[in-house]
């Protein structure tokens, strides 16, 4: 047995409790104390009937205590122990018929002064979401019905039950892989939004308004085509790569864009997506491409010409 095996013997074990066939707002109450609070992220986590809590303590035992212990933190013996989303303790909000609350959000307030300055507007947003879809809210979306919600992580993790029925350390772990990705990808897109809002350089062409960027996080463009600009274009300040593309319902055609700048910089790789809607120059899929030496307002000037 390792050194470190026998110290957690003897201090006790540290327990994260949530119900059985656990949903998004469980395992997402789950992922935020393993994640953010300290010392607890090799945590055990352990499930229960909905409404339960550990070693049979019931809910009405726990009403009768609650107020005594105003920490989330029970000890149980030697352990140390959490529920969440069940228990009816600190972290279960099935006491309260609020609609602004789950138990994602009571253990946010609950972790969040052990949250980081560069995770926390990241974590609540993603918390509001978890809101939105413990209550349902998702049905209220003007796009509902479209298939592309079958890709979100809810949807995903409906199907992990279905595909392997039962098996809920499996869908805490896969799951909690899933958030991990989507707060980064929170991260990026709250940095976008600070790039598009304050050196987003601003340009006008005959088919609508464009946006160009020097900048490493590439989710500008994308981002800045759900936002209505018609071209957007960003250059690498490490690599020099750029990428140029407008939105799939503009009439842009980039093939004299295109042409222009292989003019002005022969040595370059331009390459031209048979859409016509996206052009490349350098890429990490092909490092074989010769990246510009223009910058990126010259560049910026071609696209206000075509």
């Amino acid at each position: 047995m390792s050194s470190r095996a026998k110290l957690c013997i003897l201090e006790g074990m540290k327990i994260i409790v949530t119900h059985s066939s656990p949903d998004m707002d469980a395992i997402t109450s789950v992922w935020l104390i393993k994640k953010f609070l300290p010392n607890w992220n090799d945590a055990s986590v352990k499930f229960v009937p909905a409404g339960e809590r550990l070693r049979g303590v019931n809910q009405e035992s726990r009403i009768k205590n609650q107020g005594e212990n105003d920490s989330a933190i029970e000890h149980i013996g030697d352990d140390e122990v959490v529920h969440v989303d069940t228990g009816l303790g600190p972290l279960d909000h099935h006491q309260t018929a609020s609609d602004k609350v789950c138990g994602a959000s009571l253990t946010f307030d609950f972790v969040k002064d052990h949250i980081s300055k560069h995770n926390i507007e990241a974590v609540e947003r993603m918390v509001k979401v978890i809101v939105e879809i413990d209550h349902f809210k998702e049905v209220f979306r003007k796009d509902a019905l479209l298939d592309y919600h079958e890709f979100d992580l809810a949807s995903i993790l409906d199907g992990l039950k279905l595909q392997f029925p039962g098996q809920d350390d499996l869908y805490v772990i896969e799951v909690s892989k899933g958030l991990d990705a989507v707060l980064h990808g929170f991260e990026n897109r709250i940095w976008a939004e600070k790039e598009i809002k304050e050196n987003g350089k601003k340009f006008e062409t005959k088919f609508g308004k464009g946006i160009g960027f020097e900048t490493i996080n590439d989710s500008v463009v994308k981002l800045s085509q759900k936002m209505g600009y018609a071209i957007a274009v960003r250059k690498d300040p490490r690599k020099g790569y750029v990428r140029i593309k407008v939105r799939p319902d503009s009439k842009i055609d980039l093939t004299l864009a295109c042409e222009k700048l292989r003019k002005i910089d022969p040595d370059a790789t331009w390459y031209l997506h048979i859409s016509k809607k996206m052009l490349l120059n350098g890429s990490v899929k092909n490092p074989k491409m010769r990246p510009t030496t223009l910058s990126l307002e010259k560049i910026i000037k071609v696209l206000e010409s075509v």
